[in-house]
């Protein structure tokens, strides 16, 4: 085996060609295949290539079977050694394998095809062809090692795929060896050491890396489901199918070629790149785009707009659709496209998740400035149409003064319609209120507020739902970890930054004087020294407590108030003979214990035989700490004839409560232990789905609503910014009609995807009433013809495109490089994120349906 490569070595660490120039054509796909194909090949035409090898193993389960099981259900993770004990070794195992470059895999190839028709056959060794599966990976390097960790994602490759790639990767008696003869893995490492330590991306680098596993174990399959697929296309010895595998032929020499229909060729995904696949698959069936790049649109290209890319991306992005149209279907890697995109758009450079909507945004308005006509557009300045109509616009927006009424109206034209998602506008909360005079304990009320609200719709519904008295307040609070973390004390908060899992609770306090200081009581309890390494400390428990404050403070102020809410905690005499008689005492209760006890439980006068101001006996249970609220172990002891100030700026006093055990017998605290949450969603159960139709989703784009703070208009006539009501109105519609449903919404401290069902028109949308310009000419009705798809979490999830075939008359679903058929009673899900719609008139597509009647015979 010839000798490794210096890692060392400057060259080494160079990129493959394929990595130096993403955007040149050459074919800098990897294989794996088993080494003892590859070292037959390698002996058998003198290749001299050095490799180096690797041990690898599943960093999961340590048992097999787990390993196993594990594979099936969740993302897998490997992690790769340098193995140079095995360049010494002369014998290939049967669980190794070979990493090869494109230019050695086809050597090895034209080797075996050689040797097959010296011999007088027409066959590869494992038959007439074998399988090759593309598998995505995303591999990154441990600084300082030669450790690479490799991940393998279900969501970046198809079922079938994912789990013959970790079959192979899984262990069970014998080590899998793999020998990089491509250098990737060196790549890998060298990139990872010349990054600069400082780099705070550095430690979540991963590099995407498409690998294709070179199958002789299986027969030759059309598809992952084993079906031959009727898209199949075999060119010069090699068909490739839109299922998920490559069918390889290894007879060249037939060069049979079947030509099928085109506009059905799937995308490679190149890490993470199905937002911009689904994107161009449905600009790719936008008949009217499609025909003009695929005439001589060269011509048109505006190479002196200064707001375009002189032609690049056009020519990029004709160049692709040209692809997809040819008669060679086999899967494109668009990474030219990709390359022409990352330079002029820098973020979606790399091999982050993207929105698919806002690559169309800028897609189609770079195309606009690369094919712009006008090649020198005069400065005009935007005016409003006072009073006067504009035929051009698309939309008419409508901004009305509260103050002094002037009305401004503008006209504008769009690339896509927004609209937003009228989901419903009510939230279900659940809040437990506490007393802070002892009065009662504490109660859960479930109640229901606008989506949309903020802390004072909140507080004010919950005031009803607890029956909260006029000479009371409710203060808000979010519990988290034994303690009030959070205080929603601003009426203007909104609630939708309040979380489902998140439990909140409310104290009823006096109204009298809402600036009053606040004590907030927080219970610890000595923790048992075997579950702290055998050091005694003190543990908080439940939920913290809260009261008001008088004007003069003493330690046995703190002692008589946190006495006062803990009222409705305290167990009776009853209940405590009960849980003696339980527990098997014979003890009885010491009957001058029980003469001292007040029979009165709302009145706590006593405590272990000791009066309230009896201050000893009250340390015989309970000790009372005065603590920093950003540094909770920072404390001072309260003696009961301490004068107390309150210094913190929130007016907000906090005591650390340290009990004896004796102390808690005589409370039940349990409740304190169990919170609801704001929402407890039941197991295995979700919330009813939202649904609306599209037209409601158009309703709402063109209800008035007043501005927000954030978004003043200055108004011409009263020369002030002015919170304005605003409108908008479609005036005219084009040919092709893009609708974005705004499903992600961003705020300051969250992030959410809106999962509703939206029920759309196919065959049929009627625009007709929500036109401002009645044009008798021009129809208002709209025909789908392709669907971007979101599956997922917001930030991540994966993009797929539905796409109705003009030639096939029928629906297929585009899923990176997979492509099928789908039924149209399929197509309508709560994925949907942008819909494509044609104008019937000029809509040729037949999908069944009766012909337009606006259509002339």
């Amino acid at each position: 085996m010839p000798a490794p490569p210096d890692p060392s070595d400057p060259a080494a660490a160079e990129p493959p060609p394929a990595a130096a120039a993403a955007d040149e054509e050459e074919d800098d796909r990897v294989f794996l295949v088993p080494l003892r194909w590859w070292k037959e090949a390698q002996e058998g035409s003198a290749i001299d290539a050095p490799a180096l090898p690797y041990a690898a193993a599943p960093a999961g389960p340590t048992s097999y079977g787990m390993r196993v099981l594990s594979m099936f259900l969740s993302d897998q993770t490997y992690t790769l050694h340098r193995a140079d004990e095995l360049l010494e070794q002369t014998t290939a195992s049967a669980r190794s394998y070979a990493l090869l470059p494109a230019d050695l895999f086809a050597k090895a190839r034209d080797w075996y095809i050689d040797s097959a028709k010296s011999a007088g056959k027409n066959m590869s060794p494992a038959g007439d062809s074998v399988n090759i599966y593309p598998i995505m990976l995303r591999v990154s390097a441990t600084r300082g090692t030669y450790t690479l960790t490799v991940k393998i994602g279900k969501k970046d490759n198809s079922t079938e795929n994912f789990k013959r790639a970790n079959k192979i990767l899984t262990a069970d008696s014998e080590t899998v060896h793999i020998w990089d003869f491509s250098g990737r893995t060196t790549y890998i490492v060298m990139t990872e050491l010349n990054r600069s330590p400082h780099d705070s991306k550095s430690a979540d680098q991963e590099m995407p890396l498409q690998i294709h596993i070179y199958d002789l174990s299986e027969p030759t399959v059309n598809g992952s489901d084993g079906k031959r697929d009727e898209l199949a296309l075999t060119l010069g010895g090699s068909s490739f199918s839109n299922g998920g595998t490559m069918n390889m032929d290894l007879d060249s020499s037939s060069g049979s070629s079947k030509q099928v229909g085109s506009g059905l060729t799937g995308l490679d995904n190149l890490g993470n790149t199905c937002f911009m696949n689904s994107a161009v698959q449905c600009l790719a069936h936008t008949s009217k785009l499609v025909d003009y790049f695929l005439g001589d649109f060269h011509k048109e290209i505006n190479p002196h707009n200064p707001l375009g890319m002189k032609g690049e991306l056009a020519c990029a992005f004709g160049d692709l659709l040209r692809k997809l149209w040819a008669i060679d279907r086999s899967p494109v890697a668009p990474r030219q496209f990709k390359a022409r995109l990352g330079r002029f758009a820098p973020q979606f450079s790399g091999f982050n998740q993207h929105d698919s909507q806002e690559l169309l945004a800028f897609l189609l308005d770079g195309l606009h400035e690369d094919l712009n006509r006008v090649k020198c557009k005069p400065y005009s300045e935007s005016k409003d149409s006072d009073g006067k109509s504009d035929e051009e616009g698309q939309y008419k927006s409508t901004l009305v003064c509260p103050i002094c009424k002037k009305v401004s109206v503008t006209f504008d034209p769009f690339m896509y319609l927004s609209l937003p998602l009228p989901t419903t506008t009510m939230r279900t909360m659940t809040i437990t209120v506490f007393s802070t005079d002892g009065t009662s304990g504490p109660s859960s009320y479930t109640i229901s507020v606008p989506k949309s609200g903020d802390t004072r719709t909140l507080i004010n519904m919950l005031s009803n739902a607890c029956s909260l008295r006029d000479d009371e307040r409710l203060l808000v609070a979010e519990v988290y970890n034994n303690s009030l973390i959070r205080y929603l004390d601003e009426p203007s908060e909104v609630i939708s930054l309040i979380r489902d899992g998140d439990r909140l609770v409310a104290y009823r306090l006096p109204k009298d004087n809402e600036d009053a200081p606040i004590v907030v009581f927080r219970n610890q309890r000595m923790e048992s020294p075997l579950a702290n390494f055998g050091r005694k400390s003190w543990k908080t428990f439940g939920t913290p407590l809260v009261s008001s404050l008088p004007d003069t403070v003493t330690g046995s102020t703190i002692c008589n108030l946190f006495l006062k809410v803990m009222t409705p905690f305290r167990v009776s005499r009853d209940d405590v003979a009960d849980a003696d008689k339980t527990i098997g005492e014979s003890s009885l209760v010491d009957e001058t214990a029980d003469s001292n006890m007040s029979s009165d439980a709302s009145e706590p006068t006593t405590i272990n035989n000791n009066s309230v101001e009896d201050e000893t006996g009250t340390e015989d249970v309970m000790q009372f700490f005065l603590t920093n609220e950003r540094f909770p172990d920072q404390r001072m002891k309260i003696e009961m004839d301490l004068s107390i100030t309150v210094k913190d700026p929130h007016m907000r006093l906090h005591v650390a409560v340290c009990w004896e055990d004796n102390g808690l017998d005589q409370y039940d605290l349990s409740s304190l232990d169990s919170l609801p949450e704001v929402y407890k969603a039941v197991l295995f159960s979700r919330r009813p789905q939202d649904t609306c139709s599209l037209y409601a989703c158009l309703e709402a784009f063109i209800k008035e609503e007043p501005l927000g703070p954030e978004d003043m208009w200055y108004c011409p006539g009263c020369k002030e910014h002015q919170q304005a009501s605003k409108k908008l109105d479609l005036w005219r519609l084009p040919e092709i009609l893009i609708i974005h449903l705004k499903r992600f919404s961003y705020s300051r401290y969250t992030k959410n995807k809106l999962e509703t069902f939206v029920d759309f028109p196919i065959h049929d949308l009627d625009l007709s009433k929500y036109i401002g310009h009645r044009c008798q000419d021009v129809p208002h009705n709209y025909r789908l013809y392709a669907i971007s798809n979101h599956y997922g979490s917001l930030g991540g999830g994966h993009y797929t495109a539905y796409v109705y075939h003009e030639g096939k008359k029928g629906w297929y679903d585009f899923d990176d490089r997979h492509v099928g058929p789908i039924t149209e009673d399929s197509i309508k899900t709560s994925a949907a994120y942008v819909l494509f719609y044609r104008r019937k008139q000029e809509d040729s597509l037949d999908t069944g349906t009766d012909i337009d009647s606006d259509i002339p015979t």
